[in-house]
């Protein structure tokens, strides 16, 4: 049967194809980005002021020691504010689930992390790496516990002497090792541009989290 010009229907035009999906994944809300801000700063205040009560030199320059150790003291007072804050947010909530549960595909990342195998595949991740959810447990509880010593520390009346000669100890120790953490935590983040932008804006390329985060449901189609 041969066709006739303008036999064909709106049926049968060409159906256009589904737009592409968008280029960035939405990855931390606004919320999630201000209680990360918040506890990085006073983190930073309570390290800074920590150096310059110890080191000799910088306390020589700073001078005012009464005035750095009152801002050391509230800073870290303040430390668990900011996440407790944050509670209220179901983003916030759902990504602490996220990242305290650690599965099979988390060892497998720290095995190649250990091996510094960074073929494709093999570090499975989900929204958060086996590194970064070690990292957010040894903060969490090296926070408490920097936080219950400087109590101590502070409220000389709380111990015995003993006590409170031994929270100086493990608090300054600590604080040393919590130093170093924090640094190297700022180092991966300087290294990888997209995930300081992800924390910064909210949002992260599709490509960048599908190579990173390949578990992450949020940017599977």
């Amino acid at each position: 049967m041969t066709s006739t010009p303008g036999s064909a229907g709106p049926t049968a035009a060409t159906t256009p194809p589904p737009s592409d999906p968008s280029p960035r994944v939405r990855r931390f809300t606004t919320a999630e980005r201000l209680v990360h801000r918040a506890t990085a700063w006073l983190v930073l205040i309570c390290v800074a002021t920590a150096a310059c009560l110890y080191v000799p030199q910088l306390a020589e320059l700073v001078g005012r020691r009464r005035l750095v150790v009152t801002v050391h003291e509230w800073s870290g007072l303040l430390i668990p504010v900011p996440l407790l804050a944050g509670l209220a947010s179901r983003a916030l909530r759902a990504d602490l689930s996220r990242i305290n549960r650690f599965g099979p595909h988390d060892r497998r990342w720290l095995r190649a992390a250990l091996r510094r195998d960074h073929a494709p595949g093999s570090r499975p991740a989900g929204k958060f790496n086996a590194g970064q959810k070690l990292y957010a447990a040894w903060t969490a509880g090296a926070v408490l516990v920097m936080l219950g010593t400087g109590l101590l520390m502070w409220f000389t009346g709380l111990a015995p002497l003993v006590w409170r000669t031994g929270a100086t100890f493990v608090h300054d120790w600590l604080a040393l090792a919590l130093g170093v953490v924090v640094a190297g935590h700022m180092a991966k983040a300087l290294a990888d541009p997209e995930a300081r932008r992800g924390m910064r804006t909210g949002s992260v390329e599709r490509l960048w989290a599908r190579t990173e985060h390949p578990l992450w449901r949020e940017t599977e189609e």
